[in-house]
């Protein structure tokens, strides 16, 4: 696996350089004490890993990766702990480490960039001010820079609002950069369904249904009549 090194201070690029070569098939093929280097690098060579510095002057570790269109695998390396939820936001960065970084802690990273499948891209535009990400039973959205962790079941509605998406919750409403097809694939099947082109609602929360419209709670959803069918499949009929 090929690496490249981006940390402003020459005595960390050391360490990790350090680190690296204890570790098997690890190659170290370049280091950089800014960015802007490593940009120029990146645009002629591919590499598989990145071992990127958080604070640097002029151009951040998130401002380096912002300007890559097919970013490889990123392990951050910072002595300071504040961004590991805005890390989350990457689907590239596969860990976040702390200096001083200890050996065992830095094997445990490099065999997540091992076995990570994702050599996927920064965020897209749907979810470039989102960061949606969704578990079993929780969904993360992304809301001025902070990750807020909603309970999918506790979900009524969302509706479409040009660039954005209104969820209303049982107990809060949000509102968010993203589209309705961004969301419905976070979503589970079994509990959600597009009723309109502009609303995604919780089945389970249905009050009321009469002719071309849903209640939930105060609210009156319209059913359009292709997606209608559907809706009656799902509903538990007597």
């Amino acid at each position: 696996m090929n690496c490249i090194i981006i940390d402003d201070e020459e005595t960390a690029r050391a360490i990790i350089q350090q680190l690296c070569s204890q570790v098997e098939g690890l190659n170290v093929i370049e280091e950089f004490p800014n960015a802007i280097q490593a940009i120029k690098f990146l645009n002629n060579s591919t590499i598989d890993l990145i071992f990127l510095d958080i604070h640097m002057p002029d151009f951040t570790g998130f401002d380096f990766i912002q300007t890559l269109k097919n970013p490889p695998k990123i392990i951050l390396t910072t002595s300071d702990k504040n961004f590991a939820l805005e890390a989350f936001e990457y689907d590239c960065i596969v860990d976040y480490l702390v200096k001083p970084i200890t050996l065992p802690r830095f094997l445990k990273a490099i065999q997540k960039a091992e076995t990570s499948t994702s050599t996927a891209s920064t965020k897209t535009p749907d979810d470039s001010s989102t960061g949606i990400s969704s578990g079993e039973n929780d969904l993360y959205i992304n809301i001025d820079r902070r990750l807020i962790k909603i309970d999918i079941p506790t979900i009524n509605i969302i509706e479409a609002k040009g660039d954005y998406i209104l969820i209303k919750t049982e107990s809060q409403n949000y509102t968010v950069h993203s589209t309705l097809k961004k969301i419905e694939e976070k979503l589970p099947n079994d509990l959600f369904l597009k009723v309109h082109r502009s609303y995604v609602i919780n089945i389970k929360k249905i009050i009321d249904i009469e002719d071309n419209s849903v209640l939930i709670k105060k609210d009156v959803i319209p059913v359009s009549r292709s997606n209608r069918p559907e809706l009656m499949k799902r509903l538990n009929l007597l």
